[in-house]
């Protein structure tokens, strides 16, 4: 996929106290948001972090409002053994209610849930759900795991934050959220204090907004003001109600911009996709949309890669691979009918996943069933979009693949390579990718799998008629097909049998009931309104089509249409007599399958045909055929227009009538032919021992490079050790880390609760002393200094050991009677210098109730009993 950087030059408020979520927006007279802040069906906000989060997580809930209309899941890598106490930090900084997530909760707006340690996290109707995590540590992906049930629950609803955090844990669900026309949300790399997770949702092109953590609620709820379905779950309304001809000129712009048309897709979805792109940049009227679109041609490029985003992973739906697996291809293998050499199709296969998926399970199904016969399958993958093709082609993909990927299937099938798994060249060589258009290209055909899975879906009824009777004729008899669970064949039951309903498994069978009309490529209805009146020119059953039909069959020259590398994109009319397809692996390349005399004349014809806007023409070529010459005229020329055309080129090969044979000499032949007869032999001698001798070379590089690459092998083996090494270590760190941060905010508790005590203590002028359960000295306040001559040292010390102007001998006997008897003791005390004191000895009880020690009071009563003697003195006198 293309990656894009979304706009990040747009200010938001750093906190929206004044204009919460669920008020009226003045600025914005054409939508009014929705006052009901206490929806019961809130946007869900999921917000992904682990390393350097507690921070993050700081920054961005400090300016979000206590009313905002909006629900919060907090995800967190937590130690499984450590009890946190997250979601008392989160609670300091924010006005929400912040709670633990636990089982059945249902989501309300305006509150934040947090994961609790050893748990994963699930979303289903809007109630949470805790699962006990089935991957070890080091391996688990809780954010991956939560926001891709966000998105299957929620779809346009859910938006996905990644913050601070190490790994790449995230960006698979940032997919699924995409997918479902959701919002992402990336911290900045730069100002996060781990930057890994934010960096692997960056480099997939994943991140609709790349922003600071403080900035983003100003971001998420500008979005959620101009989205129509972000602040409250609008009930679906018709299409005409949304501006219909906006939308169609919106078709348009992309026909014109990409040379595709979305006119056959289903309106609904385009509506949706066009929705999203309006609220990230704040656009209430489909209108001004479109005159964005025609001011911006970089904005259609980004709406016709939203319009392609691939919902895939490996083995989506594992139980239907599985089903594949153990019954479907085994028994498509023991049909004595079926060819050695398979063939599969895989439209719109995105970034590969699926196409590498089937390679997989196939060569599985036939290490299952250990057939004696050397079957191969070749896998045809195809998609609309060549950035998703060229990433499928380098097989490359993050480390959390290891969620839908077993680690049987990574050790066998993958190698680790930096931070992922890259298909292995086994696997690799069984699939071929290539750009095409399923609805307007002529298919594959000769199939023995056909693997289409939620294409479907997005299509309307018409052209879904059209695709299904085409995939009966490119599938061979008793092929199979594979659609989406969403998707079947209803209205053609005649053509497929079903092996498998719940898994959408069908079986092609011969249809004698129906005379098929397979119409390729796919004709598109015009997106222009019906004219008023609602007349329609009459339709000659397409008399039209099939006169072009039979012309081309009948009539035209052959000819190919090659990509300027020369891969044969579309073959029209005969073209055996000029190709034939190569030995060993299938290769639909014009230079690996011209005949002799033609391979090298068309690498010349081809590159200045290139160079020039005219036609190449090259005439009396003499090309091999079975055992014989013929003689053959080319042509070749490069195509301009239309737009998806471009730089293509059509070769057409027509056969030339033989040159008059001329009539034999009576003469000899001369001496200088026989001259040259003999060097043009010895020529071509030298020629063929140069060939073989290159062959040669090739063959010991080939050794070469299978050493090298077992070599590889190995180092891969230690690599992928080391890896697994890497990842427990990164996992303990994070959680470490995680912990640490934790026990940070719990220190600065403590101590702004012992400086809160100390200033108590010594404000009360009361001389206190804390004693353990062995009468040893552990803390005590200033004004003890005037009855114990205490310093720091004196900490740990008996208090036997101590010197006092006490006359209290028993003050030891005492302090022991109340840790007995946990009672406390009240006496009045005389020290030196006439002074007294009011000695009070209470138990020390913890925060759990449990005693610790004694607690040692000394109360200053000398002006009262001064007053007591002088009260005295009087009452003596008076009497």
């Amino acid at each position: 996929m293309t990656k894009s950087t979304p706009d990040q030059s747009s200010s938001t408020p750093s906190r929206l106290t004044d204009t919460p979520v669920g008020e009226p927006d003045t600025t914005t007279p054409e939508r009014k948001v929705s006052a009901k802040t206490g929806s019961s069906n809130p946007p869900i906000i999921g917000v992904g972090t682990s390393a350097g989060g507690l921070e993050a997580l700081e920054l961005f809930f400090t300016p979000i409002p206590a009313i905002n209309g909006a629900a919060f899941v907090v995800i967190q890598h937590l130690d499984p053994t450590h009890q946190g106490i997250l979601p008392e930090l989160l609670q300091r900084v924010t006005p929400m209610t912040v709670t633990q997530a636990g089982d059945g909760m249902q989501v309300k707006p305006n509150w934040v849930y947090v994961i609790p340690s050893n748990k994963d996290l699930s979303i289903l109707h809007g109630k949470l759900h805790l699962l006990d995590p089935v991957a070890p540590r080091g391996l688990r992906l809780p954010i991956d795991s939560f926001f891709r049930a966000l998105a299957d629950d929620q779809h346009e609803r859910a938006i996905g934050v990644i913050l601070s955090g190490m790994g790449s844990d995230g960006t698979l669900g940032m997919r699924a959220i995409k997918e479902n026309a959701g919002l992402t949300l990336v911290q900045t790399p730069d100002s996060a204090q781990f930057d890994s997770m934010p960096r692997s949702a960056i480099d997939a092109g994943l991140a609709d907004i790349i922003v600071p953590a403080q900035e983003m609620w100003g971001r998420i709820y500008a979005y959620l003001k101009h989205n129509p379905r972000g602040l409250l779950a609008a009930p679906e309304t018709k299409l005409e109600e949304k501006s219909q001809s906006g939308l169609e000129q919106i078709v348009i712009l992309l026909r014109e911009r990409t040379g595709n048309d979305f006119s056959l897709y289903k309106k609904n979805t385009i509506f949706r996709r066009v929705e999203r792109r309006m609220g990230l940049h704040q656009i209430n009227a489909i209108a001004h949309y479109v005159r964005y679109l025609r001011e911006n041609p970089q904005e259609l490029d980004l709406l016709f890669k939203e319009l392609l985003i691939g919902v895939t992973n490996f083995f989506r739906d594992p139980e239907v691979w599985e089903i594949l697996k153990t019954n479907t291809i085994p028994e498509l293998l023991a049909n004595p009918s079926t060819n050695k050499d398979l063939r599969a199709w895989v439209p719109a296969c995105s970034t590969g996943e699926e196409a590498y998926s089937l390679a997989i399970v196939f060569k599985e199904a036939l290490a299952q069933i250990q057939s004696k016969r050397q079957m191969t399958l070749q896998i045809f993958a195809t998609d609309l979009d060549q950035d998703a093709i060229d990433k499928a082609r380098q097989g490359f993909y993050p480390a959390n693949i290891a969620v839908d990927v077993s680690e049987d299937r990574l050790s066998r099938f993958f190698s680790i390579d930096g931070n992922g798994y890259r298909i292995n060249k086994e696997i690799r060589e069984m699939v071929t990718f290539a750009p095409q258009n399923v609805i307007m290209d002529p298919p594959f055909t000769k199939l023995n799998i056909l693997c289409c899975r939620n294409l479907l879906i997005y299509l309307n009824a018409e052209l879904q008629k059209k695709l299904i009777p085409l995939f009966h004729y490119a599938l061979t008899e008793n092929g199979i097909l594979l659609l989406g669970n969403s998707e079947t064949i209803s209205g053609f039951r005649d053509l497929y049998e079903v092996v498998d309903n719940k898994s959408r498994l069908y079986r092609r069978i011969e249809s004698f009931r129906r005379n098929l009309d397979v119409d390729f490529p796919t004709k598109h209805s015009s997106v222009i309104s019906q004219a008023p009146g609602g007349y329609k020119p009459p339709v000659i059953d397409n008399l039209q089509t099939l006169a072009d039909q039979f012309l081309l069959q009948h009539f035209s020259p052959a000819a190919v249409l090659v990509n300027a590398d020369g891969d044969i994109l579309y073959i029209n009319g005969r073209t055996g007599k000029y190709l034939e397809p190569a030995a060993g692996k299938a290769n639909w390349n014009i230079y690996a399958m011209a005949r002799d005399g033609l391979r090298h004349i068309l690498s010349g014809a081809l590159r200045k045909a290139q160079n020039q806007t005219g036609a190449i023409h090259m005439q009396g070529l003499t090309v091999g055929t079975n055992g014989g010459t013929q003689i053959v005229n080319l042509a070749v020329q490069v195509i301009r227009k239309p737009v998806a055309l471009n730089g293509m080129l059509f070769v057409v090969f027509n056969d030339a009538s033989p040159l008059p044979a001329r009539k034999r000499s009576r003469k000899s032949t001369s001496e200088e032919q026989k001259t040259l007869e003999i060097e043009l032999l010895h020529a071509n001698e030298d020629i063929q021992t140069l060939r073989e001798e290159m062959q040669s070379s090739q063959e010991e590089l080939r050794s070469a490079n299978e050493e090298l690459q077992s070599t590889n092998e190995e180092l891969q083996s230690s690599n992928e050790e080391l890896t697994t090494s890497k990842e427990e270590m990164q996992s303990l760190n994070e959680e470490l880390q995680t912990v640490n941060a934790e026990l940070q905010a719990k220190v600065d508790d403590l101590s702004r609760v012992s400086n809160d005590m100390n200033n108590l203590l010594n404000s009360l002028d009361i001389a206190t002393v804390f004693l353990d359960s062995a009468l040893n000295i552990r803390r005590f306040t200033k004004h003890i200094s005037r009855i114990f001559k205490l310093i720091s040292s004196d900490v740990g010390r008996p208090l036997s050991d101590l010197v006092t102007d006490l006359d209290y001998p028993q003050l030891q006997e005492d302090a022991h009677e109340v840790l007995r008897t946990l009672v406390f003791a009240e006496k009045q005390v005389e020290a030196a210098g006439n002074r007294w004191f009011k000695v009070r000895i209470m138990p020390y009880r913890t925060q759990d109730n449990v005693i610790d020690g004694v607690v040692i009071t000394f109360i200053d009563i000398s002006e009262t009993k001064q007053l007591e003697a002088k009260l005295r003195a009087l009452n003596d006198q008076s009497e």
